[in-house]
């Protein structure tokens, strides 16, 4: 009765849930350079939204310079979108990378579990035999006496 549960495979099952941790905060840090990237590239567009046009009243010397900040926002916001591919992707891999490994841990937590769940029946069984076997030294004592 004294006999504790063991899994042979508890260091595998550690090292899984450590590989999935990291997993999950890579994960987590390519999703937060992401939002960061369409922040950025949502605050070129608009400050091209906000500068493109020509407004009255505004001086050449001002609508080429306008026009030298329009085209270096439009390089700007085309390096953004690479940037922003780049991140989609490497966030696809990362998403990818994420589910495997915690495929990985479940299959060995599974394990885990439908070993436990047989040494809890081995040890009701054993319970109970050692029960029988109490129940019967009883019983043969009882009609020994009488």
């Amino acid at each position: 009765m004294g006999e504790r549960f063991t899994f042979k495979l508890d260091k595998l099952l550690d090292m899984r849930v450590k590989n999935e941790e990291e997993s999950v905060r890579l994960f987590k840090d390519t999703q937060r350079e992401k939002i960061i990237i369409e922040e950025k590239l949502d605050d070129m567009r608009n400050d091209y939204d906000r500068y493109r046009g020509i407004k009255p009243g505004e001086s050449i010397v001002y609508q080429k310079i306008k026009r030298n900040y329009m085209t270096a926002l439009n390089q700007g916001i085309a390096e953004k979108e690479k940037e922003l591919e780049i991140k989609d992707r490497e966030l696809e891999i990362r998403r990818d990378n994420l589910k495997q490994r915690t495929i990985e841990r479940k299959t060995v937590e599974r394990l885990k579990e439908k070993k436990y769940e047989a040494f809890t029946k081995e040890q009701d069984r054993i319970e109970r035999v050692n029960n029988d076997e109490f129940a019967l030294y009883a019983y043969i004592r009882n009609t020994e006496r009488g």
